[in-house]
């Protein structure tokens, strides 16, 4: 009889740990934390193709989205998918792409972190709660040249962490965290 109740305990134990995990597996995934996978080449040379990283959602709730940072968004298409890209401009600012050139409120941006140039012609002004993205590797990226603006609720979060592969190596960068230093290229004065 002891050894009955005793396996019986140790299942119940067993099943309110599971519980529990499971219980905050979902807390950080929905409120601060999602994996996601770099598809693709649009972002290159910052990021390359499957690439694991992870994208936090918490900061956007007490930030704006800036200049330069690194997003994952709804796919503006109708595609079941997330997006990477990098946000150019914010709300307010007005956008003209014009000879493979970027100009963000009538300032000639200059870029070193692009593969290829930004090619179209396109004058946009942005409203409220509205950001143009485009990818790093200009030549091979669908972004806002092609869909437009997208909305600040579209945005699931700012991209933190590649976690994998782990190890450098000539088809990826490893390990590493996305800083802040990427997006000053990105900053220009008010």
């Amino acid at each position: 009889m002891d050894n009955n109740n005793a396996f019986i305990q140790t299942l119940k134990e067993i099943f309110q740990t599971a519980l529990i995990s499971f219980g905050i597996f979902l807390f950080i995934y929905i409120f601060l934390v999602q994996p996601h996978r770099v598809q693709g080449v649009s972002m290159e040379p910052s990021f390359d193709n499957g690439e694991l990283l992870l994208t936090e959602k918490l900061s956007y709730r007490f930030t704006e989205p800036q200049r330069g940072d690194v997003v994952v968004f709804e796919a503006p298409v109708e595609r079941k998918a997330d997006f990477i890209k990098r946000i150019i401009a914010i709300p307010g600012d007005s956008i003209k792409i014009e000879n493979g050139e970027i100009f963000i409120n009538g300032l000639k941006k200059e870029e070193t972190i692009i593969n290829g140039p930004t090619l179209g012609n396109q004058l946009e002004t942005l409203g409220k709660d509205e950001y143009w993205v485009l990818g790093d590797n200009r030549t091979a990226s669908s972004d806002s040249r092609s869909f437009g603006k997208i909305s600040k609720n579209s945005i699931r979060g700012k991209v933190w962490l590649v976690y994998w592969p782990i190890i450098k190596n000539s088809q990826s960068k490893g390990l590493r965290l996305i800083s802040e230093v990427l997006g000053s290229h990105y900053r220009i004065p008010n």
